[in-house]
């Protein structure tokens, strides 16, 4: 099937009578547990447009929460699906092995931070990679406590949900949390109580503060962090902020990883968002772009980090399944290939100043920052700095009834994130920004 107009088209109102209908269907069928940003049902996507069953053709500036970096149905990844998929769908690499999931980790050997040697092992979900990342770290220490940061986004498992720093809706009514977690101070620039510009020294004290006085540094196995935080609301972190904390933890044999589900492959101008930062993880963790759309997550690391856990220790029924692999190679080629990395640096350039502009005496933009595609505004109550989530919500639906898809996070529920395809028409593009620009004006 061809890639649909690239063209905005508001059909019928959004949601139209379609979408309502199979929403009351939804009501009736799926527990209520199950959020929705957008209430429309998608009839197909691709490019940097969404069709919905009404015939809307939606500006996709969500990419499936950063997935579809590649576009949401890439030539590439449509072909070695379909090929993958008439071979065979699955076998349980740990029971019968396929060369997919070993060029996949390959791949990732090769573009990950560092040159270093490096092996990799594959899953299913993001937060199934960061879990697994703490057992590699805790097997090769032998110790037992994990260190993460206030706005820190990490899961929906027991493990992961616990070094989530966010709530509601993450937390409220699932405990007990897994023990050893301890969170320490995000160095949050626009937030940080004695200005941005004391941030990432007074961060850092405060992380030190924490692991060697209140924890021990000889029992933490690691300290995770998100090189740019994203649910927690696009906190960029001030420069020199991260790499001083991975020298810190090399320094007490503590494992660094760079949690880079969101941020990785090619989203932030950079393959990696530690590579904007000189920053060389121990372990880094992908999912979301690394199969344009397929369930495939990873832990990438140092080898003698990832071989101290004994065979079968990692692994799952559905880790590194060969469509998903499929897919992953059918990413990256085209991540390389049309050079993605430099298209999002691009779509900074083209979009932050015209975000950046939007602040200003009176205006409930109190923020904007991000980095290549990861870009995002912070609204505010006018002359404040205190979070508007009201606005923000307010705004996204004002965005979303002109046919442009936007997300909200932030651990207020105040910041509007951006997160195009990377293969978006810069027309397409301009337009959505253009009908954001307006809905926060009308706000303001």
């Amino acid at each position: 099937m061809s890639q649909p107009e690239q063209r905005r088209i508001l059909a019928t109102a959004i949601p139209g009578p379609t979408s309502v209908k199979l929403q009351e269907q939804r009501a009736r069928e799926l527990s209520d547990g199950l959020g929705v940003t957008m209430p429309v049902f998608v009839e197909r996507a691709g490019g940097g447009i969404i069709v919905d069953v009404d015939g809307n053709h939606i500006i996709d500036l969500a990419s499936g929460i950063a997935v579809t970096s590649v576009g949401a149905s890439d030539p590439a990844v449509v072909r070695r699906i379909s090929e993958q998929a008439e071979r065979f769908t699955h076998t349980c690499f740990l029971v019968t092995e396929y060369d997919g999931f070993v060029d996949v980790a390959a791949a990732l050997n090769r573009l990950t931070p560092g040159d270093h040697r490096k092996k990799t092992a594959l899953f299913t979900t993001g937060a199934e990679a960061v879990e697994n990342a703490i057992k590699i770290a805790r097997t090769a220490t032998g110790r037992p406590a994990v260190v993460v940061l206030g706005h820190a986004y990490h899961g929906r498992t027991l493990l992961t949900m616990s070094m989530t720093a966010k709530n509601v809706p993450y937390k409220q009514g699932f405990g007990p949390f897994a023990p050893e977690v301890y969170r320490v101070p995000s160095p949050y620039p626009y937030r940080w109580p004695s200005g941005p510009e004391n941030a990432a020294a007074e961060a850092l004290a405060a992380l030190k503060d924490v692991v060697l006085t209140q924890v021990g540094a000889t029992n933490v196995a690691a300290i995770v962090a998100e090189p740019i935080q994203g649910e927690g609301g696009f906190i960029v972190p001030p420069p020199g902020y991260l790499k001083a904390v991975q020298d810190f933890a090399a320094e007490h044999g503590i494992v660094f990883v760079a949690d880079e589900i969101q941020t990785g492959l090619a989203r932030t101008g950079a393959m990696f968002a530690c590579d904007h930062e000189g920053v060389v993880p121990d372990l880094i963790t992908t999912a979301k772009a690394l199969a344009g759309g397929m369930p495939l997550a990873a832990v990438t690391g140092r080898a003698e980090l990832m071989d101290a856990v004994p065979p079968g220790g990692l692994g799952g029924t559905y880790a590194g399944n060969p469509v998903a692999c499929a897919a992953a190679l059918g990413a990256l080629e085209t991540i390389e290939r049309e050079n993605l990395v430099a298209r999002a640096a691009q779509i900074e350039e083209r979009v932050l100043p015209r975000l950046r502009a939007l602040a200003g005496p009176g205006s409930v933009v109190g923020d904007a920052r991000g980095r290549g595609a990861m870009l995002a505004v912070e609204l505010v109550r006018p002359g404040t700095t205190e979070p508007a989530p009201e606005i923000a919500k307010a705004v996204a639906a004002a965005c979303h009834a002109e046919g442009v898809l936007t997300l909200v996070c932030g651990t207020f529920g105040n910041v509007i994130r951006l997160l195009p395809p990377l293969v978006i028409p810069f027309d397409l593009l301009d337009e959505a920004v253009g009908v954001l620009e307006s809905a926060v004006r009308d706000a303001s």
